[in-house]
């Protein structure tokens, strides 16, 4: 098994800039550049599968560490697989599990075999190692699997960086390894280029992934609190680097001024909790800017969030009931404003692929920032 390309481009091969491509996987064609809700535990909160579904999404992303835990791999291979599991008949990629490694370091150590843990849930002692987290990722049936890395927290030293980076690369090669040897899987093996903010560390660890050949590259250790223009310099650096044909993935980015600066730089896929969880605090996006809902000037404004939305919140109810409902601590209010979030995602992410179809990135880009950061 090699890294044949899954990517097709609908745009002119460019090494760094916005592109505009299709992914082919096993549950259907994902349109990119694409943004994919979190579903860490095999829900995206409040929301059914169908729900998400009806919303026009092609992907979305849930997380090995977790559904290790609850409800267990024996669980969900009895139920056939995650997809049948949650009923979610598109794709599903899963994050391997390195990021927790991040951030619930005081419940691990960190060794070259893998990660040993105590569970967050009920304490007891885990082992993650590249070859288990790739085999896990398969035996689930998800589309995408992530390899096993450890992300550098910042700062971070750069000889400490180095040795988190050549960590990672032996890891990656475990994981490739273990994937190449189960015949027949549809899942695909992408790849997570480390080295914290160091031009130099990213260029090398970028070009040695490259030469393992996978059929996706992930860039991770960027949105951990970093200054904004070191994230955009270190995307500057690496993707150029990546194949043309091959996805290029940014973890954990989310805000709409921060994916229109990835796509500017070339990459093709981003995931983040910062719409749901956002909408879950009182918060929905719009094309005007975040608005807060529990805000004193909502409680008696009778329009709703966004005019022009076709979503169930903005066709139904008023800025004034929802800031009640949340006000009151009513269920309804979460939900409401998570199918909001995550329809104004869905129709930046349309507005933004029509964009780069049209020649018109630069005049969208600027005019979408002019408005929204009014």
């Amino acid at each position: 098994m090699s890294g044949a390309s899954l990517l097709t481009l609908r745009s002119a091969p460019v090494a760094l800039g916005p592109r505009r491509a299709e992914v082919t996987l096993s549950h259907g064609t994902v349109q990119t550049p694409v943004f994919m809700p979190v579903g860490t535990q095999a829900t995206v909160k409040t929301l059914s599968a169908g729900d998400v579904e009806r919303l026009g999404f092609e992907i979305i992303l849930a997380n090995t560490y977790h559904l290790l835990l609850r409800p267990g791999l024996e669980t969900l291979e009895r139920a056939g697989g995650l997809h049948r599991f949650m009923g979610w008949p598109r794709n599903i990629l899963t994050d391997s599990g390195g990021y927790q490694v991040f951030s619930l370091a005081s419940r691990r150590d960190v060794s070259e075999e893998g990660v040993r843990f105590s569970s967050h849930v009920d304490g007891t002692m885990h082992l993650l190692t590249p070859e288990s987290v790739t085999q896990t990722q398969i035996r689930m049936g998800v589309d995408i699997a992530m390899c096993l890395d450890e992300c550098p927290p910042y700062p971070v030293s750069e000889s400490v960086a180095r040795d988190m980076m050549e960590r990672t690369l032996r890891w990656a090669q475990r994981c490739r390894e273990s994937w190449r040897k189960t015949e027949g899987t549809a899942t695909r093996l992408f790849v997570i280029v480390q080295g914290s903010t160091y031009p130099a560390l990213r260029k090398e660890c970028a070009e040695r992934m490259v030469e393992m050949d996978f059929p996706g590259y992930a860039i991770g250790g960027l949105s951990v609190g970093e200054p904004k223009e070191i994230m955009q310099e270190m995307l500057e650096v690496v993707t150029p680097l990546l194949p043309v044909d091959r996805p290029r993935y940014l973890m954990g980015i989310g805000k709409p001024e921060d994916i229109l600066e990835a796509v500017d730089r070339g990459v093709d896929m981003v995931d983040c909790v910062l719409p749901t969880r956002n909408a879950r605090n009182g918060q929905a996006l719009t094309f005007d800017g975040p608005l807060n809902l529990r805000n004193s000037s909502c409680r008696a404004d009778f329009t709703p969030i966004d005019s022009d939305c076709r979503c169930e919140a903005c066709g139904k109810y008023t800025r004034a009931y929802l800031s009640h409902l949340f006000r009151s601590g009513e269920y309804l209010g979460p939900r409401l404003v998570t199918l909001h979030n995550l329809s104004f995602m869905v129709e930046f992410l349309r507005q933004i692929r029509t964009a780069i179809e049209n020649g018109e990135w630069t005049t969208f880009k600027k005019r979408f920032l002019e408005r929204y950061t009014a």
